[in-house]
């Protein structure tokens, strides 16, 4: 089948490749029809790796999809030929110790979409296993089922901060995973969000939420806009989403005393942290890497309306388009949060 391969940092082809498609007993074969361009598809398009993670061998890209079911394993029973899904990329060794404690998402058996040396998705059909592969709702469109995946990192966070009714979050960067945090938090009951970025033009797409104050970086404090919202007490949470070092400068000077810093972004270089100011409001440091049942609630999240990731879906490609699509992300337009990429109808339908 043809597939968007990364052959080496820089070099993307549209090519045929084998793709193993043997359905299994409890798998599924799913006809693709949208897929996102996530941020860590064009940091391995542009660097050919992400820490350990290194492209040593041409892989095809994608993790973030929806499509339609063609053909089910013989013992699946909730999912039916014809069924509209969407799937979550990370598949553990079900019999591995991180799953039995609760955590498969850090079970170092994982096997993730696109993150070498396994096959992405960004090829006509998949096989998947059922057990990870969610029915949607009638009024949840594809595009919307393929942005589960970043809303899922972003509930992941709000449950690490462990965050209660009526608590100001703090989220620092506005690209997809910050708008999926700031959604999550919303939804894990935030009375207020304080978003900041140093792009007007991600910081509007909150212009009407009226639980969303957005503060341009380069022109406004962000400290001073949390000490004014807060009468000088602090956010009760922090969310770090933008993978910039320079994001840590003071960052623990946005936290109310006993207040947490969850970690999201991935920052590019190590990060020094002030051990005094942490101890000094005993403030508390999570961190997230992907998610752990948290999928089929981010769906539920969307189908409910109480999320609307509508907004945040910036422009689709088709398949054939896909090489531009890439350089299009890697060029990192302003009014750019979300990229998908369609396949041809006769491939999705």
């Amino acid at each position: 089948m043809k597939a968007l391969v990364l052959e080496k940092a820089h070099e993307i082809t549209l090519r045929d490749i084998d793709v193993a498609l043997h359905v299994g007993p409890r798998d599924v074969k799913i006809r693709m029809h949208t897929v996102g361009v996530c941020g860590s598809d064009v940091h391995y398009y542009q660097h050919g790796g992400i820490g350990p993670y290194v492209v040593d061998a041409p892989m095809i890209l994608g993790h973030e999809a929806s499509g339609v079911v063609a053909e089910v394993g013989a013992e699946v029973t909730h999912l039916k030929p014809g069924d509209r899904v969407c799937m979550e990329p990370g598949v553990p060794d079900m019999d591995s110790r991180a799953v039995r404690e609760g955590f498969y998402n850090l079970d170092p058996a994982v096997r993730f979409w696109a993150t070498p040396p396994i096959h992405g998705c960004l090829t006509p059909y998949v096989v998947h296993p059922a057990a990870f592969t969610f029915r949607l709702p009638d009024n949840v469109s594809f595009g919307e089922g393929a942005i589960v995946e970043p809303l899922a990192i972003g509930l992941q966070a709000a449950k690490k901060a462990a965050l209660k009714p009526g608590d100001v979050a703090v989220v620092i960067g506005a690209g997809t995973i910050g708008a999926m945090t700031a959604l999550a938090a919303l939804a894990g009951g935030a009375a207020r969000v304080i978003l900041a970025d140093l792009v007007p033009e991600k910081l509007a797409l909150f212009a009407d939420n009226p639980a969303v104050t957005t503060v341009d970086v380069r022109s406004t404090s962000l400290a001073d806009t949390v000490q004014a919202l807060t009468d000088g007490w602090g956010a009760n949470v922090v969310f770090e989403a933008s993978g910039s070092t320079r994001a840590f400068d003071n960052v623990f000077d946005l936290l109310c005393p006993g207040g947490c810093l969850v970690l999201v972004g991935i920052p590019a270089a190590k990060v020094a942290f002030d051990i005094v100011a942490i101890q000094a409001k005993e403030a508390r440091i999570e961190s997230v890497f992907r998610y752990a049942n948290i999928f089929p609630r981010a769906l539920a999240l969307i189908a409910s309306g109480q999320v609307d990731v509508k907004p945040f879906i910036s422009r689709t490609f088709a398949f054939e388009d896909g090489i531009a699509a890439f350089e299009e992300a890697a060029a990192g337009r302003v009014t750019d949060v979300k990229i998908q990429i369609e396949f041809p109808a006769a491939e999705a339908a």
